[in-house]
């Protein structure tokens, strides 16, 4: 389960492993379905916890391969933490912060 590859990697096939691609049968992206086929097209998607943390671990892995991992990586994966932990952090104290608001009594 955890720390193996997924069932449907094959080496003969595949090549190297690569943890941000997916190695199931593909499907229609989701840009593509029309509305009369979504329920179909949800119907088809596995609803597994598992699922869904392989697919935030390929996102998290994509995203690595494209921003941290290259030789020349910029300043942009920094600044997009920075930025998401302010974002993350607003949200968790906003309701601590929302009555101090700057009140004009005169």
């Amino acid at each position: 389960m955890i720390g193996d590859y997924p069932a449907d990697y094959n080496p003969k096939v595949h090549g190297p492993y690569d943890p941000a691609r997916y190695y199931g049968k593909p499907d229609t992206p989701f840009g593509q379905v029309k509305l009369s086929e979504l329920v179909s097209w949800f119907s088809r998607r596995d609803k597994h916890p598992r699922a869904a943390v392989a697919a935030i671990s390929r996102a998290f892995w994509r995203w690595q391969h494209k921003y941290v991992l290259p030789r020349r990586s910029t300043i942009a994966p920094v600044l997009q933490f920075g930025v998401s932990a302010m974002i993350i952090f607003y949200a968790m104290n906003h309701f601590k912060i929302k009555n101090h608001k700057n009140y004009k009594y005169h």
